[in-house]
């Protein structure tokens, strides 16, 4: 299972999981709170998938103090030179 994925469990009902792995899976059900299983003998009936994660943008740096100045500085003598 993998987090986000909706599930219906027998006795809690609708919940979201919240963090799984080999061992335990953890559900986040609509009215009885979060609750901790083992994996391997869960048994819930899957009701939707998880959702798409967004892929993750590139953050461009900014530009050092230095750079700006010496770029200020070359387009003012460009500017003189016109």
């Amino acid at each position: 299972m993998q987090e986000g994925q909706t599930i219906k469990h027998e006795t809690y009902g609708l919940g979201i999981v919240t963090a799984s792995d080999q061992e335990r899976t953890a559900v986040d059900f609509d009215d009885h709170g979060p609750k901790l299983f083992v994996t391997s003998i869960m048994t819930a009936e899957l009701i939707g998938e998880a959702p798409a994660t967004p892929p993750k943008t590139k953050r461009r740096r900014k530009a050092s103090t230095a750079a700006k100045a010496a770029k200020k500085a070359a387009a003012a003598v460009a500017a003189s030179r016109s």
